[in-house]
């Protein structure tokens, strides 16, 4: 089984994405220096409001989640996993973690990636309030 969700966002001046173990995407429109892990803000989507398709497959033992960034031509891809113990209920965010934890804000586990580990020429884009931000999000179950 394979799902695909996409969630449209837009930078900040703000994003530092200096995080070594997650990084977030939120619906909040505001962001201090101190939000490190935020990437991408005014999402149209939170844990929430994922596609149930989606969140079902992505809550397999098995479920392997790509997460594509994309943001004016630049684009990073992040291998992650899923997990059955994900509850998708955060109204304004999602997270992607490095680590195991698990929230009502994780959008997957086991990452390769955390906000830090973004490419600078990316990271560079997300600092224009007007940049739109397009993530893709595939999960599939792994064989």
């Amino acid at each position: 089984m394979k799902a695909t969700a996409v969630i449209l966002a837009h930078g900040h001046e703000n994003i530092t994405s200096t995080n070594r173990t997650t990084f977030e995407i939120t619906k909040e429109t505001h962001l201090t220096k101190r939000g490190d892990c935020i990437i991408a803000v005014g999402s149209n989507t939170g844990a929430n409001e994922l596609d149930p398709q989606f969140k079902k497959t992505a809550q397999s033992e098995k479920a392997r989640i790509r997460i594509t960034i994309s943001a004016d031509g630049e684009v990073e891809v992040v291998n992650a996993w899923g997990n059955p113990k994900l509850s998708f209920t955060h109204p304004t965010d999602l997270v992607v973690r490095k680590s195991n934890y698990i929230c009502s804000r994780t959008l997957a586990i086991r990452a390769d990636k955390a906000a830090r580990d973004l490419s600078p020429t990316l990271v560079e884009k997300l600092h224009d309030r007007k940049r739109r931000v397009k993530i893709t999000l595939t999960a599939e179950n792994a064989i």
